[in-house]
């Protein structure tokens, strides 16, 4: 019997960009939970014990940003690794948490794959 699989939260408003991003992800061993908004990326962080990843965009509809998500994930959920791939400028990067690895957009895969090896998870 095989381990089972690590799970990310993908946090991202464009449906494309969030279809691709879970697509790339799954191809890198994780379960994939979407979310369009940071309220329901939390919701999944909340429901479920573990989560390994949360990789989101910084800008988002609704009452936070994900930069504020990830500030909460950060606090709520340290063990939970984050990876902020958005096209916000570098003083908006610089506001996230210290353990958050920033991509400028658009992510390449070998970028991503860069991340998870530096924040340990691949």
């Amino acid at each position: 019997m095989s381990a089972p699989r690590p799970i990310a939260v993908i946090a991202e408003d464009d449906p494309l960009l969030r279809l691709d991003a879970a697509d790339m992800l799954d191809a890198l061993g994780f379960d994939v939970l979407e979310a369009c908004h940071a309220r329901e990326a939390i919701q999944h962080l909340e429901d479920r014990h573990g989560v390994a990843l949360l990789y989101t965009d910084v800008r988002m509809p609704g009452s936070m940003c994900g930069r504020q998500l990830a500030h909460v994930c950060a606090e709520r959920w340290p063990e939970t690794r984050i990876i902020v791939c958005s096209s916000c400028d570098r003083s908006e990067a610089a506001q996230l948490p210290q353990t958050a690895h920033f991509i400028p957009k658009p992510c390449a895969e070998k970028l991503v794959r860069s991340a998870l090896k530096a924040l340990h998870i691949h």
